[in-house]
């Protein structure tokens, strides 16, 4: 019985660690995992005033000890949010493209990131030269990371 015992426990973890694509998963999770939760009063702090910014609202508290802004930038859609990205990067952001969009004077962009355990929502678009950026952010990844617009 032991020696069934031990070929069955030997098989199942053979089976769970045969891909590769698992083990950088598991990894990327222990790294973010690890980071201890920012405090929320640190949050503000992490996000970068977009360039070019005309109003600033905000931060309200949001669910799970989250913040939300809203920034409104005289710059046209898509250079507001490929520079409010590369702002974000240089304050040590790692950045995921969820969506970008793009058209005659109009456009806008989606992101997710991660600073240390924090995670935001940079949801930005607009027309001409006006673009509407609304940023969450929270200490660590909420279950249901939902941005509202404002």
């Amino acid at each position: 019985m032991a020696a069934a015992l031990a070929m069955a426990v030997g098989l199942t973890g053979t089976a769970c660690s045969g891909s590769d694509s698992g083990k950088s998963s598991a990894s990327s999770a222990s790294t973010s995992a690890s980071a201890a939760p920012v405090a929320a009063d640190k949050l503000p702090g992490l996000v970068p005033t977009p360039a070019n910014t005309k109003d600033t609202k905000g931060p309200d508290s949001i669910a799970d000890n989250g913040i939300h802004l809203h920034f409104e930038v005289g710059t046209a859609p898509t250079d507001a949010m490929a520079g409010f990205k590369a702002a974000l990067t240089d304050m040590g952001w790692a950045m995921t493209t969820i969506v970008t969009s793009g058209g005659p004077g109009g456009g806008g962009a989606t992101y997710t990131g991660t600073n240390g355990a924090a995670y935001g929502v940079f949801d930005g678009g607009g027309f001409n030269t006006t673009t509407f950026i609304n940023v969450c952010v929270w200490p660590t990844k909420p279950a249901d990371p939902n941005c509202t617009r404002s």
